[in-house]
């Protein structure tokens, strides 16, 4: 697997740190990393949360492009949708923040002082 060097732009940057701010999602990624890609229900069971609760914070990873997913059908035909990482790396300094605030379209009236 080819690894991804995020972020790019501003608003990449931003997706992943809000991606990254939560402990459930940072105890997600690292069961990926360590078991490889996994099924939904098992994966809820690892990280000790319901179902629906990890599919919530799967697709924000998904949408930061920080885990990758994909339906596949089981032996007996039921669908299980396969999560797993999309290998990624990036270097979080200040001259990377400075190039991505050039680039940054989102705006935020939210004050997190």
């Amino acid at each position: 697997m080819t690894e991804l060097c995020l972020p790019v732009t501003g608003d990449q940057l931003l997706a992943v740190l809000a991606a990254l701010a939560s402990p459930p999602r940072l105890r997600i990624v690292a069961a990926l990393k360590a078991g490889g890609r996994n099924y939904v229900s098992r994966l809820a069971r690892e990280v000790g949360i319901s179902r629906p609760l990890l599919h919530l914070h799967l697709q924000k990873l998904e949408e930061a492009g920080l885990v990758m997913s994909r339906l596949e059908l089981s032996d007996d035909g039921k669908a299980l949708n396969y999560f797993e990482i999309a290998e990624f790396a990036f270097a979080l300094t200040p001259q990377a923040i400075a190039e991505a605030v050039k680039s940054l379209t989102a705006t935020s009236t939210r004050s997190d002082s």
